[in-house]
């Protein structure tokens, strides 16, 4: 009878210890993860990155996309309704991550839409149009310059100018450096307040949007 008691006290203790390691390996976890958010803010919003949305809202959620990429354009009206739905509480920072070919290209045209105070409307514009200027996954630069050209109110002179120019380029170049550092590999790619989705999917993302309001 000792000995059984012996027994059972000894796997009572085991099991203590195994749920104690458990959870401190959660915790540091989690303490890990929050320091890597705080080491990333930078990395995750630039000073030049376009937010939309209420800048003081409590949630950050930070997109990287590519203008050419299917499964882009599909969430984009998903992430827009959202936003609208808990506009208070939500931002949007839309970042690069041009990885179909020729998509600089868009990224630039996007880029001299936002000079001229247009970006949401060409960025619709681009998504709900993707067919007929992506071609096997290859951006035709002259096929979108064509859909641009019927966009209300963008002035493709001023947009060619701003082709021509350093600006976007630096914003590319800075974009995809953050890219590398934070390991993105697919576009859209988002994190929430700092917290990646690890799991892709619309359910997921907004479940994880969610733990953060």
């Amino acid at each position: 009878m000792q000995n059984k008691k012996m027994v059972v006290f000894s796997i009572v203790i085991l099991l203590v210890a195994f749920f104690a390691a458990g959870a401190y390996y959660k915790n540091l976890q989690n303490e890990n993860k929050v320091k890597m958010t705080k080491e990333q803010v930078q990395t995750l919003q630039r000073p030049y990155s376009l937010v939309i949305g209420n800048k003081d809202a409590k949630v950050q959620l930070v997109e990287f996309f590519d203008p050419a990429c299917g499964a882009c354009a599909y969430f984009y009206p998903k992430v827009k309704k959202l936003m609208e739905e808990k506009k208070d509480d939500i931002k949007l920072v839309l970042r690069y991550a041009p990885f179909h070919k020729n998509s600089n290209y868009a990224v630039k045209m996007l880029e001299g839409a936002r000079e001229q105070g247009l970006f949401e409307e060409t960025l619709e514009l681009m998504f709900v149009s993707q067919n007929s200027w992506v071609e096997q996954h290859v951006v035709n630069p002259q096929k979108l310059w064509a859909v641009l050209a019927n966009a209300k109110n963008l002035d493709m002179e001023i947009l060619g100018e701003f082709m021509n120019s350093p600006k976007a380029n630096d914003i590319i170049k800075q974009d995809l450096e953050d890219v590398e550092t934070l390991n993105i590999d697919k576009t859209p790619s988002y994190f929430v307040n700092g917290e990646p989705l690890v799991e892709f999917g619309w359910d997921n993302l907004v479940n994880l949007i969610d733990s953060h309001l």
